[in-house]
């Protein structure tokens, strides 16, 4: 790439999320007219096009696999303020947002992000190549949170309805941030080597072809990745109240604004893992897949534990039926998928056909 390329390209993606900010400063707590929701939309993709970019050079300084977990991490605390700033402002209707949430991000990281980038993986390839013992161990840690915080509480009985009695809601909170901070310890420290990519030394895990950016080059991509990256959650509740119309004058589930606000949050995610798949290195498009529903079950319920204290109204964290079984089908297809440490066409394939049918039945349940 030339030098007016490499400026140009450094001039757009830090341009891009100012800009994007300005939109949101601009739009907040405001009714938007269709003209302004579409210019705040187009703000919202140019910023998740600039997280990816500088998520991906934030990962190409720190290696893998903290590169991964940069991003997993940043796009999840964001996550959690849009689902606490919805619960604050939405009332009652929005008792089981943080349910629809976070279920939608474990059946996007874990069915179409994973789904998409074996496709990807496998078709350049014919074989995805990964390490099942940490992609293994990070599927057994989504697999106990989610039981843990989404499916027990339609069984427990200390209060009526899908939800934890207070102590029930303290001890899910202290578990899932509990088994997040050892998933952490492990994949950085203990067993980093199960995270890397395949085929890369332990001492060699950030090459590339071009040389690692230079500290001030990083700490400024890290700084405009946050920008981007409220700029995304922030954009994306801008133009929520639209979202929500449509979804009631299309006579939707109001289930269905949780999984569009994560589809959009998820966006970089899915974005950064779809890349590192065509580059085949497969392990971190896991370790960004998984990671992410890890981060996004092990932050989120701490964090609304906490927000209880001055959230009226009931939280609803228990799924129904139709859910737990594709929940639990998800379980069981990813433990086949990743115990072999090799995935053809056929697993992605199938991965995104239950995403699809978890799309389906979110809109037609």
């Amino acid at each position: 790439m030339s030098t007016v390329n490499r400026s140009a390209a450094l001039h757009w993606t830090v341009l891009v999320p100012l800009v994007a900010v300005v939109a949101l400063a601009l739009s907040w707590g405001r009714d938007l007219a269709p003209v302004a929701v579409a210019v705040v939309a187009l703000c919202l993709a140019g910023a998740v096009l600039a997280a990816v970019h500088h998520a991906e050079v934030v990962a190409h300084r720190v290696g893998e696999p903290y590169g991964s977990l940069v991003l997993a991490v940043a796009v999840t605390v964001i996550e959690v303020a849009l689902i606490v700033t919805l619960m604050v402002d939405g009332g009652p209707k929005t008792s089981s947002l943080a349910r629809d949430t976070v279920f939608a991000a474990v059946m996007i990281t874990c069915n179409g992000i994973v789904g998409l980038c074996i496709l990807v993986g496998s078709m350049r390839n014919r074989v995805a190549v990964f390490h099942a013992e940490g992609s293994g161990g990070a599927l057994a840690t989504v697999a106990t949170l989610a039981t843990l915080c989404l499916v027990l509480p339609t069984f427990t009985t200390s209060k009526p309805g899908p939800e934890f009695s207070a102590a029930q809601l303290g001890f899910a909170a202290v578990a899932s941030l509990s088994l997040y901070g050892l998933f952490v310890a492990v994949q950085t420290v203990r067993h980093r080597d199960y995270f890397l990519p395949v085929g890369r030394p332990a001492g060699d895990d950030a090459h590339e072809h071009a040389p690692p950016p230079g500290r001030r080059t990083a700490l400024l991509s890290l700084v405009l990745l946050v920008v981007a990256l409220v700029a995304v959650v922030g954009d994306a509740k801008a133009v929520s109240p639209a979202i929500e119309s449509g979804v009631d004058s299309a006579g939707l589930p109001h289930a269905v604004v949780g999984v569009v606000i994560a589809l959009l949050v998820l966006l970089p995610e899915t974005l950064a893992a779809v890349r590192a798949a065509h580059r085949d290195r497969m392990q971190t498009s896991l370790n960004l897949a998984l990671g992410s529903a890890i981060a996004s079950i092990g932050l989120t319920i701490p964090a609304i534990a906490l927000a209880t204290i001055w959230l009226s109204g009931p939280l609803l964290l228990g799924l129904g039926a139709t859910h737990m079984v594709l929940l639990a089908l998800t379980v069981v297809v990813g433990t086949l998928t990743v115990v072999p440490g090799r995935a053809t066409l056929l697993q992605g394939g199938v991965h995104m056909v239950l995403f699809a049918a978890f799309l389906f039945l979110a809109v037609s349940p």
